[in-house]
C-alpha cells in the first residue's frame, strides 16, 4: 500500500519534534547559539507537541502560543545570548506570568497580573521563552494534580495515574518533552514528588535560595521555587540563572560549597567529584503510620549498592525525626489563608479549600510565627544527624502513583489522608529548609519511574547535585521517554 506523502511527513516532522524537544536546556539553548536552530522552531516544535499530547494529559492551564513565538523572534534578532538563549519553558500557575491571570489552581482569581515574578523575570533575562502556565491543585494544597476548574493532570508513563503533585503540571509537560524543562514550587514535596512519579530530577533549594517575589514568602518558611528538569546538569544550570533574593524576601540561603557562593557556579561545582563521602540510608518515613511500598525500598537498595561501588561509605541509619506536624500544619494553614486573601472571587474557592480556610482562621498569625521558630528548632535538630554523614539517601514517596481522581469526591479529611504517604518522607524538610532532591531510580515492574531521595546539610545543595551527578552517570535515566498521549 503507498503511502501519502503528507502522513510520512507528518511523522517525520513528528520525531523531528521529540529530538528537539528530548535534547535538554543545554543541547537546546547550544543550537540556537550555534545557529543550528532558532527559537522560533523550538517553540514551533514545542507548541505542535503541546497540541498533540495535552489534550490527553491536561498538563498546561494556559498556553501562550502567540506571544511565545513573538518572544522567540526577538530572541533570535537578539546579538547577545544568554544562558537559557531561546529555549522554550513553562511555569507553575502560582508564579505571576506578565499579563495572565495568576490562578493558584483555582477559578477566584480573574485580574491578569501587571509584572512577571522574580522567578520568571529571571528566566527571561537569561534567554528564555515562556510558553505557558501549568496546571496544579488549589492553592497547591495536595500532592495529586487535580481541581475542580481545570480537571485532572495524568502521568505520560501511564495516563490512569496521577503525576503527583502539586507541580504535577510542570512534571507532566517536562516527563512528555513538551518542554525541557518547567519552574514549580515545593511546599511539601511538591517539586520532588511529581518529580519521583514522572522520572525527572527536582531538586528542592535550600529556603531562601531562589526569590518569591513579588510575594516575601511561598507558604511562609515551608515554600521554595525550582526547577523540574530531565538531567541534574539542567537542574544547576537553572538554579545559576534563578539562584539569589531581593529585599522583598523574608529568607535568604547562606553560601553554598564549591567554587564560591553556589548561586554563582552551580555547573562549575558538578565538574568536582565529591570525594569519598559518608551516606546514612533509611527505608523509615518520618510520618508514622506509612509504609513504604517494596518496590521503593529496593530502589533504595540499589542505589545504595551503586553509591558504595561508587567509593561511598554508605551505612544503613536509623534516623530519629522529629515531629514536624504542628509547625507544618501552622504554616499550610497560613499559606492558604494568605494566598486566599489574595482572590476576587472567594465565594468560587472549591469545598476542600473553603474548610480549610475556615479551621486555618482559628490558627492566629501569633501561632504561625510559632510554627517558624519551632520549625527552625527542628532545623537544628535535624543538623545534628548530619554531624556523622554528609548526606540522607531515603525513598521520595511510600505508595506507587495512585489512580487518577484521588481527589474526586474526598473533602478535607479524606484528602488529607490521602496525602500522608505522598509527603511521608519531604514534607519534614520543608519545615527545616534542607535541600532535598528526588533522584531517578529506573522503571518499576508497573511500568511507573521509581526514585530516592537525597537531603542534603544546610546550604549544601552542590553536595546534593553532585552525588545526584554521580548516579547520573552509572545509570542514566533521561534515555528513558515515556509514551507520548494523543487525545
Amino acid at each position: 500500500m503507498a503511502i501519502d506523502r503528507d502522513d510520512a511527513a507528518d511523522r517525520e516532522r513528528d520525531r523531528d519534534d521529540t529530538e528537539l524537544m528530548f535534547l535538554g536546556v543545554e543541547q537546546q539553548a547550544e543550537q540556537v547559539r550555534a545557529g543550528k536552530t532558532t527559537s522560533r522552531s523550538l517553540v514551533e516544535a514545542a507548541l505542535r507537541r503541546i497540541a498533540r499530547a495535552d489534550p490527553g494529559l491536561g498538563a498546561f492551564r494556559i498556553v501562550l502560543a502567540d506571544q511565545a513565538l513573538a518572544e522567540a523572534d526577538a530572541r533570535d534578532a537578539q546579538q547577545s545570548a544568554g544562558p537559557l538563549h531561546g529555549v522554550p519553558v513553562a511555569v507553575k500557575d502560582e508564579l505571576d506570568v506578565a499579563g495572565q491571570v495568576t490562578t493558584f489552581g483555582g477559578a477566584a482569581n480573574r485580574t491578569p497580573v501587571s509584572a512577571d515574578s522574580e522567578a520568571v523575570r529571571r528566566l527571561r533575562a537569561a534567554g528564555a521563552v515562556v510558553i505557558g502556565k501549568t496546571a496544579m491543585p488549589e492553592f497547591g494544597q495536595w500532592p495529586f494534580t487535580e481541581s475542580a476548574a481545570y480537571g485532572r493532570t495524568l502521568n505520560p508513563w501511564d495516563t490512569t495515574r496521577t503525576p503527583g503533585g502539586s507541580s504535577g503540571g510542570s512534571a507532566a509537560a517536562v516527563a512528555a518533552g513538551l518542554v525541557p524543562a518547567a519552574l514549580g514550587g515545593d511546599g511539601g514535596g511538591s517539586i520532588r514528588i511529581p518529580a519521583a512519579c514522572c522520572g525527572l530530577f527536582g531538586l528542592k533549594p535550600q529556603r531562601g535560595r531562589v526569590s518569591t517575589a513579588p510575594n516575601p514568602h511561598l507558604w511562609y518558611a515551608l515554600g521554595t521555587v525550582g526547577p523540574l528538569t530531565r538531567t541534574v546538569r539542567d537542574s544547576a544550570l537553572l538554579y545559576d540563572v534563578l539562584a539569589g533574593t531581593t529585599p522583598i524576601d523574608r529568607w535568604s540561603a547562606g553560601p553554598g560549597p564549591g567554587p564560591g557562593p553556589a548561586a554563582a557556579g552551580w555547573v562549575r561545582a558538578l565538574e568536582t567529584p565529591p570525594g569519598r563521602l559518608r551516606i546514612g540510608y533509611s527505608a523509615k518515613p518520618a510520618v508514622p503510620g506509612v509504609r513504604p511500598h517494596p518496590a521503593h525500598v529496593e530502589a533504595l537498595l540499589e542505589t545504595v549498592r551503586a553509591l558504595r561501588e561508587l567509593g561511598h561509605d554508605v551505612r544503613e541509619v536509623d534516623p530519629r525525626y522529629p515531629d514536624a506536624t504542628a509547625p507544618f500544619v501552622a504554616q499550610f494553614c497560613g499559606g492558604v489563608r494568605a494566598e486566599a486573601a489574595a482572590v476576587q472571587r472567594p465565594d468560587l474557592l472549591e469545598r476542600r479549600t473553603r474548610t480549610t480556610l475556615a479551621l486555618a482562621r482559628l490558627v492566629p498569625e501569633s501561632a504561625v510565627e510559632r510554627g517558624i521558630r519551632a520549625g527552625e528548632r527542628l532545623a537544628e535538630r535535624a543538623d545534628r544527624m548530619f554531624t556523622t554523614m554528609d548526606l540522607l539517601l531515603t525513598p521520595v514517596i511510600a505508595e506507587r502513583p495512585r489512580p487518577a481522581g484521588a481527589l474526586d469526591g474526598a473533602g478535607l479529611l479524606k484528602a488529607m489522608v490521602r496525602s500522608r504517604p505522598m509527603v511521608a518522607y519531604t514534607a519534614l524538610w520543608n519545615v527545616t529548609g534542607h535541600p532535598a532532591a528526588s533522584v531517578p531510580a529506573g522503571v518499576g515492574a508497573d511500568g511507573l519511574p521509581l526514585a530516592v531521595q537525597l537531603v542534603g546539610r544546610r546550604d549544601d545543595e552542590v553536595g546534593v547535585l553532585r552525588v545526584a551527578a554521580q548516579l547520573e552517570a552509572v545509570r542514566p535515566w533521561a534515555q528513558h521517554r515515556p509514551p507520548l498521549p494523543t487525545g
